[in-house]
């Protein structure tokens, strides 16, 4: 005598009088079905009960299934009431607040239970500095995420500067954090093209018809648009994912 879980849509028949349909619902102790004119029947799951392609089964209840994981900003399977970690010694510095807003907006949960702390560097000129003031070593890795860092700029020689085992640099090619908030999750076609030598976000704002005159409101209207690790461009998820692993790694708790 087999049997059969109510999934909904299975075809079986009620002997006894003779309504055949598909399962609807399925709850504790009946079963309902629905004929092929709309009709709903409501049947008890007695054993050897129906009739599932001629052959007698027993129809019971599907089991519940399992909750898919919840996950976080960032895409990581969340921990369910997990306590933030004591901060580490090791550390990331990004290069300005805007950065950390980001970083915090996606990878917050997983920075907490990690207990990596994010600080900001307010510019890249000030790194070798802060990391000979930092002292990286095995037990306080530093990982440092630079702005549009291309061969070649400042921004590349300063950060070749940086030669310790145990900080890492790495950064993103865009001009500014904004750009790495993929277009289309605000509405636009593309970041426009911005003159060399006029400031790069007032630019933009004019561009594309925001409040240049404070840009501190513009990427707070940008920020709220960001969901998760989807409305960032891969080149910078991919930096911070990196810099996140190099400070966590063994020898960096």
């Amino acid at each position: 005598m087999p049997e059969v879980p109510a999934e909904p849509g299975l075809v079986v028949e009620e002997p006894g009088t003779g309504f055949c349909g598909a399962v609807i619902r399925c709850e504790a102790g009946t079963v309902t079905l629905e004929d092929r004119f709309g009709k709903h029947r409501v049947f008890p799951l007695e054993p050897r009960g129906f009739l599932l392609e001629g052959r007698v089964v027993t129809l019971v209840r599907p089991a519940a299934s399992a909750p898919r994981p919840t996950r976080t900003a960032s895409g990581s399977v969340a921990v369910p009431q997990a306590r933030a970690r004591v901060a580490r010694a090791g550390r990331i510095y990004v290069e300005g607040r805007h950065d950390a807003e980001l970083v915090e907006k996606v990878w917050g949960d997983d920075l907490r239970i990690e207990g990596v702390v994010v600080e900001y560097l307010e510019g890249v000129d000030d790194l070798p500095s802060i990391v000979e003031s930092f002292a990286p070593g095995p037990d306080a890795r530093l990982g440092v995420l630079v702005d549009h860092l291309v061969p070649g700029t400042k921004e590349w020689r300063i950060a070749e500067s940086v030669t310790s085992e145990h900080a890492l640099v790495v950064g993103h090619p865009f001009i500014d954090v904004w750009q790495a908030v993929k277009p289309a999750s605000l509405g636009i076609e593309a970041w426009p093209a911005v003159p060399k030598g006029q400031d790069w976000k007032t630019g933009v704002c004019r561009a594309l018809g925001w409040p240049a005159e404070n840009t501190g409101a513009v990427w707070q209207a940008i920020l709220k648009r960001v969901g998760s690790y989807k409305d960032l461009e891969p080149e910078l998820l991919g930096r911070v994912e990196e810099l996140i692993d190099f400070v966590t790694g063994s020898g960096g708790a």
